[in-house]
């Protein structure tokens, strides 16, 4: 299974950014897509998951302004980010199935 991420970039603070991340290869059944990001000199955080039963979790930090879907149908999940801040500022990663996409980086600066 491959992970393709994708959506960074540079936005201004209050701005918004959609990831997305599909899964191509050797696919059965997915059951929980997360996204997961790292700020620098900070560890690795869970932001987002959504599993196939339909359970959903988002982060504390990042609650109201986050919000993570998914396309079954093709194998993507999404995180769509709204007001975002400064401090949103990481690598972002997917995870499908405790398989690991390559981070895509979001800088929120002025």
């Amino acid at each position: 299974v491959q992970l393709q991420a994708s959506g960074g970039g540079l936005v201004q603070p209050g701005g918004s950014l959609r990831l997305s991340c599909a899964a191509s290869g050797s696919i059965s059944s997915i059951n929980v897509m997360s996204w997961y990001r790292q700020a620098p000199g900070k560890q690795r955080e869970l932001v987002a998951y959504t599993s196939s039963g339909g359970s959903r979790r988002i982060a504390d930090s990042v609650q109201g302004r986050f919000t993570i879907s998914r396309d079954n149908a093709k194998n993507t999940v999404f995180l769509q980010m709204n007001r975002l801040k400064p401090e949103d500022t990481a690598v972002y990663y997917c995870n499908v199935d405790q398989i690991w996409g390559q981070g895509t980086l979001v800088t929120v600066s002025s």
